[in-house]
């Protein structure tokens, strides 16, 4: 018998592995996609490649073992199973677990968050993680036990002369590897118009391993040579101008950002979300109302970067894990600070996640409240404070007099899982929670409007990203955020049309405060006469929004695929095939150079 056939059974194995794998994801996921048997399928079929591709590099290391017949072969192999069989278990689990909050699949970004596990313990329940590693576990030691079986105990040993030995099954196992591995990539298992079927096809190792980037920042996601990039940028961020509209009757008033967590349009009834914001729909009428406001990214550690350094998201970097640039970024705390305004920022949580309290000493806040500022206010959430008791304590703290105006801002952060809050509006946990935020935020602005300080005091309301309730990043809803302006220091209520981005906001205020702006290279003042080209660039895991008077286009960086495109007056097109329209490739083109030149920046302020 040829001794080489076991790694035909090790081949089988590895795919059906891969199979039930794909199954499980599907199966766990299914509140996000309806989907048919006949989808499933195809999502196996378009996927069968990569499968291969990764059943091939695994089977590398006993294809070598046997030719050259190692004696114990299962001895030599048993602990290569198990590193193989943890790695592949670990992925798909990964893979098919961290979607329901990703809504994408598994790459070298989650590393960076990997690294700050409170984050992942604060949001879901001890049995939640205990349950889901343990069936790792047994995952990772059935199919070491099974790939151990079928193994021989022994080769018939080491061959005296090349030509003894078997090298036919081997060599198609590495032959195959080495040809489909260069021919083979993520894009390839795209398929569907809807991006869940795409990612289900997706071999979930293969996209890991796929999504590390070797190359140097100023070398990646580079479609363009020196001089059209640099064209296209200076197209759209030419800023140089006067600002074209006051909305602000004081020039130094006292300034509290509410940043909410997660507060995007499906929970936003004007934005076309469920009508779970009745005391922001209340408010809207009493202050300056922004209709096209975008946020920057997916996650709150981007958006602080966004919105108080205006700087632009990155898909696949986070600058907050970067303590070597944070100098070299603007801040709003330290351009307030050095008009006299004493800075601080209010998280009634633990400031430890992703370094979050580094960085904001680091971008110039003097005062940084967490949850142990307040040691007579009860941790009476999984995150520290609830935000209706924790908006008491910024009312107070911006009540209470002062001798130098103030630039505070507030973050939510009880609308996050595990959604547990004192609140019973709506049975649906998710909306419950954020009518929770939404009725602290109402509490909050009640309580000011009674105070002194309410007559010089600029209240921003906006939320750091958006949320996947119903909406992933197909969707350009997903990044469609509200923002209003409230306070005794506007000069009237509004409705602004105007499209700018959560970077914008940094430029924006501090040309109503009229102050400069000139270092802020990603932040526009969307009030300015400059502002001639109105867009916004809004980037996720894998890949970037880019819309403007034209209309919009979602571009997925990692398959090098449109995954949606409309232009204006047109109809919505989804999927790897998605038309493109000749103002969608301008779309495209701008929205790759923004890309690119981002990537190049950052290179440049990291090797100052």
């Amino acid at each position: 018998m040829n001794p080489n056939h076991f790694l035909i059974r090790l081949f089988y194995l590895l795919m059906g592995t891969f199979f039930a794998g794909r199954i499980i994801f599907m199966l766990y996921n299914i509140a996000f996609c309806d989907y048919t048997f006949w989808q499933v399928i195809l999502c196996c079929w378009y996927g069968l490649w990569q499968d291969v591709v990764v059943t091939s590099a695994s089977l590398c290391v006993p294809a070598i073992l046997s030719v050259f017949g190692i004696r114990h072969l299962r001895m030599w192999l048993s602990p290569y199973y198990l590193l193989m069989s943890t790695v592949l278990i670990v992925l798909i689990t990964a893979d098919t677990v961290m979607y329901e909050y990703w809504h994408f699949n598994l790459n070298a970004v989650i590393l960076s968050y990997a690294a700050y596990p409170e984050g992942a313990t604060s949001s879901v329940s001890a049995y939640y993680l205990v349950s889901r590693i343990g069936l790792a576990i047994l995952g990772t030691l059935a199919l070491t036990a099974i790939s151990i079986r079928l193994t021989p105990k022994c080769s018939p040993g080491p061959k005296r002369h090349l030509k003894d030995i078997d090298w036919q099954l081997p060599a198609i196992v590495l032959f195959a590897f080495s040809i489909m591995a260069s021919t083979v990539e993520v894009g390839t298992a795209y398929w569907s118009k809807r991006l869940f079927l795409n990612h289900a096809a997706v071999n979930p190792v293969y996209g890991f391993f796929s999504s590390f980037h070797l190359r140097p920042y100023n070398e990646r996601y580079v479609s363009m040579d020196d001089a059209e990039c640099a064209h296209l940028f200076q197209e759209l961020y030419d800023t140089e101008g006067i600002t074209t509209d006051s909305l602000l009757k004081t020039s130094r008033p006292d300034i509290l950002v509410v940043f909410m967590e997660s507060f995007g349009s499906p929970f936003v009834e004007r934005l076309g979300g469920a009508a779970v914001d009745t005391h922001l729909e209340s408010l809207i009428p009493q202050g300056i109302y922004w209709e096209q406001y975008y946020s920057n990214s997916f996650r709150t550690d981007r958006a602080i970067v966004s919105a108080f350094c205006g700087w632009l998201s990155y898909p696949d970097v986070g600058l907050m894990t970067h303590p070597e640039i944070h100098d070299s970024l603007p801040s709003l705390a330290r351009s307030l600070a050095s008009e006299g305004y004493a800075t601080a920022y209010f998280c009634h949580g633990p400031m430890t996640n992703m370094g979050v309290g580094d960085f904001l000493s680091d971008i110039g806040f003097q005062r940084l409240y967490d949850d142990k500022a307040f040691p007579d206010v009860p941790l009476d959430s999984p995150w520290g404070v609830h935000d209706r008791t924790a908006a008491a304590e910024v009312a107070k703290l911006m009540a209470h007099p002062h001798s130098q105006p103030r630039f505070m801002v507030w973050q939510t952060i009880s609308s996050h899982e595990p959604w547990e809050v004192p609140y019973h509006r709506f049975p649906d946990p998710v909306e419950n929670a954020f009518a929770y935020t939404d009725a602290a935020i109402g509490d909050l602005i009640d309580s000011l409007r009674l105070s002194p300080a309410w007559e010089n005091l600029l209240v921003i309301v906006i939320p750091d990203h958006g949320h996947h309730h119903h909406q992933s990043y197909e969707d350009e809803a997903y990044f469609h955020a509200p923002m209003l302006w409230l306070g005794g220091a506007i000069r009237e209520p509004r409705r602004m049309q105007v499209l700018m981005n959560q970077s914008d906001l940094a430029a924006t205020l501090l040309s109503q405060l009229g102050l400069p702006h000139s270092e802020y290279p990603w932040s526009r003042n969307v009030l300015s006469s400059a502002y001639r080209h109105p867009f916004v660039y809004c980037a996720f895991p894998s890949g970037f929004l880019f819309r403007d008077s034209s209309g919009a286009t979602i571009y997925d960086t990692s398959a090098s695929r449109l995954i949606f495109q409309q232009d204006i007056h047109a109809a919505a097109c989804y999927g790897p095939n998605a038309l493109s329209t000749s103002h969608g490739m301008k779309r495209l083109r701008k929205g790759e150079a923004i890309l690119q030149t981002s990537y190049d920046r950052l290179w440049n302020n990291m090797h100052r």
